[in-house]
């Protein structure tokens, strides 16, 4: 007599539940694996290529009287334990990155970890909203023009991607300063808030969400007039990538013949998309969209610079202008990981947008 009770498998757990977890637990202990070695990596490669940039840290860091002053020099050396051998720092610096400590930054005498935790919220408040918009944005009009393949709206859209991506970052960001800030009037300068304004008390490091925690609206309007500008051009620079890459991927899924044979049913064009088009087609989506946040994330130097925005591109920008191998390790460690995440956050969803890839 047939039941709906599961299989069991001999340890009595039901076999589907089994086979659903186990390549989900492969995958993160591999992940995992290459994460380690690729942060290893890093740390070799950019410890290695700090050295032989030309310079030395002591001439960003000292005055020349100081650079002049041998006891002023040995003392730095030994602070820094720049006096030791390359071998023997590099050692101490993976020491220490075990327990935890990314070091001390020569530039600003904090720990790398704490100038991270303060950069890092700056970023994401930009890279978030950008985001978001990129793949609304994006995906709406990628589609737009695979469904008016050949025609006015396809090549218009194609037109005005190619010149988003023709655009260089900063140039745009320039523009958009010079126009709506300095002949229009309607955005600020740069920066997170306006000089009078007192930050709201830190909880996220965010500060749109930090003033509506703190139920000051009036900080979080003025917060959110300073994030206009940089998130709309973060937006147009992705949303340029995203459609050229939405509509080719769109194209190849409207071609399959599952789609003819909807279509020949008399389905609308609509619950084609939706039943047939959009779960196929963005699978090879989520990988350029995944890129893309890491990019946005990993930071944005020159939109920084030019906005005033102290994100984590600014202080890589800083670290690396003042050679400063504390702070470049960090951040060079901070961009692994966060791309190592988010191709992790990738593949996770490759299974819950097409189940054939879950099951294979």
């Amino acid at each position: 007599m047939e039941t709906d009770r599961p299989v069991r498998g001999r340890t009595g757990r039901p076999l589907r539940s089994r086979l659903f977890h186990a390549p989900l637990a492969r995958l993160l202990l591999r992940r995992l694996a290459t994460t380690v070695v690729l942060l290893f990596g890093v740390t070799v490669l950019t410890f290695t290529l700090i050295q032989l940039v030309p310079g030395d840290s002591m001439t960003a860091s000292l005055s020349e009287t100081a650079l002049n002053d041998p006891s002023v020099v040995a003392a730095y050396r030994a602070k820094w334990g720049l006096d030791e051998p390359l071998i023997t720092q590099y050692a101490i610096y993976v020491g220490n990155l075990l327990q935890g400590d990314l070091g001390v930054s020569r530039q600003t005498s904090r720990s790398v970890l704490g100038d991270l935790m303060t950069y890092v919220p700056a970023t994401l408040e930009i890279a978030i909203p950008a985001m978001v918009l990129s793949v609304v944005l994006g995906t709406g009009i990628g589609l737009y023009a695979a469904l008016r393949h050949g025609r006015r709206g396809d090549h218009v859209v194609r037109v005005g991607s190619l010149l988003g991506l023709s655009t260089p970052p900063f140039w745009l960001a320039l523009v958009a300063l010079y126009v709506f800030f300095y002949l229009l009037g309607v955005a600020p300068s740069g920066g997170r808030l306006s000089s009078w304004i007192t930050p709201p008390p830190r909880v996220t490091g965010m500060i749109t969400v930090d003033a509506l925690l703190a139920g000051e609206w009036m900080i979080w309007w003025d917060a959110v007039q300073h994030l206009v500008l940089p998130v709309a051009v973060l937006t147009c620079l992705t949303v340029a990538a995203l459609v050229r890459f939405v509509r080719s991927a769109m194209l190849e899924v409207l071609d399959q013949d599952y789609v003819r044979a909807a279509r020949a049913k008399g389905l609308p064009t609509f619950t084609v998309v939706r039943r047939h088009v959009l779960r196929a087609g963005l699978v090879p989506v989520i990988t350029v969209s995944g890129l893309a946040f890491a990019s946005l994330l990993s930071g944005t130097v020159l939109v920084e610079q030019i906005f005033s925005w102290p994100g984590v591109g600014q202080y890589a920008f800083r670290a690396a202008s003042g050679l400063d191998l504390p702070a470049v390790l960090g951040v060079s460690l901070f961009v692994a990981v966060v791309y190592t995440l988010v191709n992790l956050m990738v593949d996770l969803l490759y299974g819950v947008i097409d189940p054939r890839i879950r099951l294979s």
